[in-house]
């Protein structure tokens, strides 16, 4: 019982993070091995547990999101949702072992990657500094391929990708909120047919991650766009010294 509510604490404070920058899944990952599965199991759980948190993080702050110039939000789903379930299936049917050890280089990339597009490059008035859409659809297809593996971090990927498009921070958080749930969408899909989903610690982490991602999506219309930058690129930096240091 004790650890499920450190479970659901954790999930609330996940929920949120995912909204606001990504990355909740390095809070949910460890909290669920807590309860006594291990790492494939936990993984497995928390794409399923944080699936519903997406949709309503995605859902409130819908009315923010801004797809990048040439891409519409249909081909941005479809990509988003292909990319997620092939990530799924190459789970299933490879060791989670191998991909994990690149999770911190993955990580430490996003994180430098937004901070040079947020604070070190031209301005975004200037097209050719900006990431042509075919492009972006590609990082995007990828991130999701990714999503559906591990997921860890995709929040920061996307939103290193998107901003380097042009469009602004919050409407970037908005619509990566929306692609992450999508991309775990088909993800989702096929793993609750897998044995690896401990349901009872799914419920609790779902509950507190919707908590968290609905104040977060509200948090977003009213945040500072700089200091969101900052914060997204602080976690980035504390997560990517936390994977180290383990790894």
């Amino acid at each position: 019982m004790t650890a499920l509510i450190v479970l659901f604490i954790a999930s609330i404070w996940a929920g949120t993070q995912n909204a606001l920058a990504g990355g909740g899944s390095f809070i949910t990952l460890p909290s669920l091995m807590l309860t006594g599965m291990d790492a494939r199991a936990a993984n497995i759980t928390s794409t399923v547990a944080l699936f519903p948190a997406q949709l309503v993080t995605g859902f409130t702050g819908r009315a923010d999101a801004e797809t990048p110039p040439g891409l519409t939000m249909r081909t941005l789903v479809l990509v988003s949702l292909v990319g997620g379930g092939i990530g799924a299936l190459i789970l299933l049917a490879t060791p989670p072992s191998v991909f994990a050890r690149l999770v911190p280089w993955l990580v430490l990339f996003a994180t430098a990657l937004f901070a040079w597009g947020s604070f070190f490059r031209r301005s975004v008035d200037e097209v050719e500094s900006r990431l042509p859409p075919w492009g972006m659809g590609t990082i995007q297809f990828f991130i999701a391929v990714y999503g559906g593996y591990f997921g860890g971090g995709i929040g920061f990927m996307m939103m290193a990708a998107l901003t380097m498009t042009g469009i602004a921070v919050r409407n970037a958080g908005a619509l990566k909120n929306i692609l992450a749930g999508m991309a775990n969408a088909s993800a989702v899909l096929i793993f609750v047919f897998s044995r690896d989903v401990h349901w009872m610690p799914a419920l609790v982490t779902a509950v507190g991650a919707s908590l968290g991602g609905w104040a977060g999506a509200l948090m977003l219309k009213s945040v500072n766009e700089r200091l969101l930058k900052l914060g997204v690129v602080a976690i980035g930096v504390a997560l990517t010294i936390g994977l180290f240091w383990k790894a």
